[in-house]
């Protein structure tokens, strides 16, 4: 586990052929969820994403000179 606690609850989750271990969702977010390329911050919703670049929303695709990507109305 990431942080090395031993939990009854703990659960796994399959990625990319890899088991992990994790305690919590806190864990399992931090661990696994994508970064926005712009801002660097944990993309846990929809996203963008553009030949396996990831966005958290049009503002920051756009400041990386994205043209043709834009969030859902």
């Amino acid at each position: 586990m990431k942080c090395g606690n031993e939990y009854d609850k703990s659960f796994e989750i399959k990625m990319n052929e890899r088991i992990y271990i994790f305690d919590s969702f806190e864990c399992a977010i931090s661990e696994l969820a994508p970064r926005c390329k712009h801002c660097g911050c944990i993309v846990i919703g929809h996203g963008l994403e553009n030949d396996g670049i990831i966005y958290c929303c049009s503002n920051c695709a756009v400041s990386e000179g994205e043209t043709k990507l834009s969030d859902s109305v």
